[in-house]
């Protein structure tokens, strides 16, 4: 595909790492003449030097005449959706969905006392009631698609899939329900904070706002009329003392100096807040994280890639199945993909057991019409299934792509 990227900030380069992998012809447009020659020489990619909303740029790198908007999205709503599913469900250290809700993609910690610790995934299936599928283990720097005979170990940060309906019920058989939280303490008042903010008071959360910039804590406190608002410097130790950061029971740093937020997430759970959830742009902080005790970390720029890469992936890919859904996982180093099986396969109609799987990949979910499926050897894929594929490949676009 001819791809032009417009404007190389954060998010535009993010999404030229990704896409650069993928065998496409991509032009970048910038105004910044430094940025464009130290990416050409990076990746294998056209640049063009210039105003990004003059019409003759967009003519040089190939655009149509007309521009149509096929797709929006917004980063700051997106994290912020992102983050209150963390905080609605106290348990989780993140939450994806698939098939419009109805599965759901998670991430938890395998804490002393949980009912996973020990435990093979054969034995997991032979033990527990609710049905979910272990798809991806971070142990340490280590990545693993497991396989039946794999032991879970304190410390694992584990992904499974599971029916929306039924992740309750795991929770609770795992020992891994915790009380629903109540008060939660946001440093920054960006669109992030706001989005947040207006998202968790209208649930009933008690909300305290923390902006540095007076003028936007009067717009704040006009727009947040059930949250606190409290004009003040979040990063000061006095100021978050002051404002009860003791008595919290999820805090979220959003200021837009990494560092910054990582500090102050680390006095956070210095003083016991039961959950602190910390913006980080800069991917080369990424490996002091978990080392730091910092768990709960979100990026928007990853959230924008993924929304947009699966998109691409899709209009590329015109004769296979339809890539539905894509999400990053794990720093970047998984990927769960939805494909909308809309056309004939050898291997559909066959058990998964019979099928040669591409190594580091399986088959997370099957969705068929109103039925979730957690799939074992003996599933199958049939024409018209939406199939959740979990993978450490990159630049799958097929349901092809799986099968060896």
């Amino acid at each position: 595909m001819k791809i032009a990227i417009i404007g190389l900030g954060t998010i535009g380069k993010t999404i030229l790492k990704n896409l650069s992998v993928e065998g496409h012809t991509i032009t970048i447009i910038d105004e910044d003449k430094t940025k464009i020659e130290a990416l050409i020489e990076k990746y294998d990619v056209f640049g063009v030097v210039g105003n990004v909303a003059c019409m003759d740029i967009q003519k040089e790198a190939k655009m149509k005449d007309d521009l149509g908007i096929a797709m929006i999205v917004n980063p700051e709503q997106e994290m912020a959706s992102e983050i209150f599913n963390i905080i609605n469900l106290p348990s989780v250290n993140g939450i994806e969905h698939f098939a419009n809700g109805r599965v759901s993609l998670v991430e938890v910690a395998a804490e002393k006392g949980c009912r996973l610790i020990g435990e093979t995934l054969i034995s997991l299936g032979q033990k527990l009631a609710t049905k979910v599928l272990i798809c991806a283990v971070q142990r340490g720097d280590e990545v693993i698609i497991p396989a039946g005979r794999f032991i879970i170990r304190e410390g694992d940060r584990i992904h499974f899939t599971a029916d929306a309906k039924s992740l309750g019920d795991f929770l609770s058989e795992v020992n891994l329900v915790k009380s629903p939280f109540k008060n939660v303490m946001i440093i920054g008042g960006g669109r992030i904070g706001y989005y947040l903010a207006d998202a968790l008071s209208k649930k009933k959360y008690a909300v305290k706002l923390i902006e540095d910039n007076p003028y936007a804590c009067e717009e704040l406190a006009e727009l947040l009329p059930r949250a606190t608002v409290v004009c003040g410097n979040g990063t000061q130790h006095d100021v978050l003392l002051e404002e009860g950061i003791e008595a919290m029971d999820a805090f979220v740093a959003l200021t837009d100096i990494d560092e910054e937020n990582m500090i102050v997430s680390m006095f956070a759970n210095k003083k016991k807040v039961k959950k602190s959830i910390t913006q980080i742009k800069n991917d080369d902080l990424y490996g002091m994280l978990d080392e730091l005790g910092i768990n709960n970390n979100v990026s928007p720029k990853h959230i924008v890639a993924g929304r947009i890469i699966s998109y691409i992936r899709a209009l590329a890919n015109t004769v296979g199945s339809r890539l539905v859904t894509l999400y990053q996982l794990v720093n970047n180093q998984v990927e769960a993909l939805e494909f909308a099986a809309t056309k004939k396969e050898a291997f559909y109609d066959k058990p998964l057991r019979e099928l040669n799987m591409k190594k580091n990949s399986l088959i997370a979910c099957i969705i068929r019409q109103n039925e979730v499926i957690i799939p074992d050897g003996n599933s199958e894929i049939h024409l018209g299934d939406n199939v959740v594929v979990v993978t450490t490949h990159k630049n799958f676009d097929d349901l092809n792509d799986v099968i060896e």
